[in-house]
């Protein structure tokens, strides 16, 4: 028997073991083909390339109807595209530069990427992700710290009076240039906040949130809590979770689950039916 006729075989087969193994193959093979998309798309290769999000800091007031698809909300879960240079990233930007003034590029009902990054680029803290609002250039001439943000009309100065960014005759301690960023649902940069005190190297980027993956992360936050025994207390990432989220992952797994259901249904009644005389 030749390699062709075996494998034949091997999928027309009505032998049990075999048709158990083939399962398998198969959802081994799919989920390989998943992941091959997915890395090859976000540049992650061999890295997760998604995250479930655990807070509401990127929630938008004007929340759209039920579900709150279109903005990013706990539960959800985005795509990590990866960047490899400053110029992969678009800020938001202020009056003078950026993506609002351009009237560009939007992600997630605003103007501007939205960056997933390490604070201060320790691996054992949790991912931030927010908004990329500006790049600030920190320049350093004796005992004198100035900065410069040429998005909102910023050059060489020591404090800063950007209530945009909740610098309000602010006189930052930075040491070295990057991005600034800030939580859509937040009034002040991550910057002057415990989030993250310094501007974002590129090195501490994982990459920039693309697409948006509804609902999902939530089972991800579930059994996170579950293995961390945060589930039931005030800690747990997973009551950050709005109910109509989760109303909505309901729905959807039961769909899922019903698929099955009704085609085993349909094929038992078909076959009662070419039974009958």
């Amino acid at each position: 028997m030749n390699p062709k006729e075996k494998i034949l075989q091997f999928w027309r087969t009505d032998n049990a073991k075999i048709v158990f193994m083939r399962d398998i193959v198969v959802a081994l093979l799919a989920v390989l083909i998943v992941l091959l998309l997915l890395w090859t798309y976000t540049g992650q290769w061999f890295e997760a390339p998604m995250v479930a999000i655990e807070s509401g800091s990127m929630e938008h007031p004007d929340n759209p109807p039920f579900g709150r698809v279109g903005t990013i909300d706990a539960g959800d879960m985005v795509l990590v595209q990866r960047v490899y240079t400053v110029d992969d990233i678009i800020t938001h930007g202020g009056n003078l530069g950026g993506a609002q003034a351009e009237n560009g590029w939007q992600s997630y009902s605003d103007y501007g990427d939205v960056l997933i990054y390490k604070p201060l680029g320790k691996e054992d803290t949790p991912q931030i992700i927010h908004r990329v609002m500006c790049w600030v250039e920190v320049n350093n001439e004796g005992d004198a710290t100035t900065y410069t943000i040429v998005e909102y009309g910023v050059f060489n100065e020591e404090t800063l009076d950007i209530p945009e960014l909740g610098l309000n005759h602010k006189k930052p301690t930075w040491t070295h240039s990057g991005f600034l960023t800030m939580g859509d649902n937040n009034n002040v940069i991550d910057q002057i906040s415990s989030i993250c005190p310094q501007p974002l190297k590129l090195e501490w980027i994982s990459g920039k949130a693309r697409l948006e993956i509804p609902w999902l992360g939530t089972i991800n936050l579930f059994f996170d809590d579950l293995l961390s025994d945060k589930l039931f207390s005030d800690g747990s990432t997973v009551g950050n979770v709005h109910e109509d989220c989760l109303t909505c992952l309901g729905i959807l797994i039961a769909i899922l689950i019903s698929i099955p259901i009704v085609l085993d249904v349909k094929d038992y009644f078909m076959e009662k039916k070419k039974q009958q005389p």
